[in-house]
């Protein structure tokens, strides 16, 4: 009986305070818009792929112990490809006005699981920009790694295509708008319980037993002056003399 006049409370509450919770639910979606659609640049995203392969020497098959160590060479290459060594001549080729650390933030290489293929994505406000950071951060790395690590087991499998980065990756409206929607209507709700709770105010008859924890036997109406005037006045007054 306890949680069925708790749940009744609660949603007795959501109704009386439903006008906050949608006022705010849909700022909340405003927010969301103005931030999306004004306040954040869209970024574009380029991805080319290297392959880490050892030169064959005759006919001789490669082995798993070849392939296995080539895989291995992945991990220090992508420490390589985000090195100075790399970057500083990506900068300076293209012309850029980042610093290496600010390029750094925009190259993303990660490796293919089970494979000799490493990925690398550049994300930028400009989608040009983006792809020619891909290529040539491929390019210059292919042409310095033999010089690093006295290897040339490195070529570029892909290139970074601009039909392929056109469409920005963030902000992505519809997710936003949805995450607008839900914040504004957890704060609505949240909101709508804490004034509840802080409003300390009797104004039914539940509330008197609450406060006084004694049921109520009657109640007194409230009688207007249009109420008063359906009782003749000489029965108003003889009521007052007794």
């Amino acid at each position: 009986m306890e949680e069925t006049i708790s749940l009744q409370e609660l949603f007795q509450t959501l109704k009386k305070r439903i006008g906050l919770i949608i006022a705010i639910t849909l700022l909340g979606i405003i927010i969301s818009a103005i931030v999306t659609y004004f306040i954040m640049t869209p970024q574009y995203q380029a991805s080319t792929q290297v392959l880490v392969n050892q030169s064959q020497v005759g006919e001789e098959p490669i082995t798993s112990q070849e392939l296995q160590s080539n895989r291995e060479f992945i991990n220090t290459y992508s420490v390589i490809m985000a090195s100075p060594t790399i970057l500083e001549p990506v900068i300076q080729e293209i012309g850029l006005n980042d610093s290496v650390g600010e390029l750094r933030e925009k190259i993303t290489i990660s490796a293919e699981e089970e494979s000799q293929v490493a990925n690398i994505t550049v994300e930028d406000s400009n989608p040009e920009t983006a792809v020619t950071i891909a290529n040539t951060l491929a390019t210059i790395f292919e042409q310095q790694i033999p010089e690093i690590m006295d290897v040339d087991n490195v070529s570029i499998l892909s290139e970074a295509q601009m039909e392929n980065s056109n469409s920005p990756i963030s902000p992505q409206p519809t997710l936003n708008l949805v995450l607008g929607f839900v914040i504004g209507l957890m704060v609505g709700i949240g909101l709508a319980f804490l004034l509840d709770f802080l409003d300390k105010t009797v104004k039914t008859e539940q509330d008197v037993e609450k406060e006084i924890g004694l049921p109520i036997l009657g109640i007194v109406p409230i009688m207007s002056d249009k109420d008063l005037s359906k009782f003749p006045n000489e029965n108003i007054t003889e009521r007052k003399n007794k």
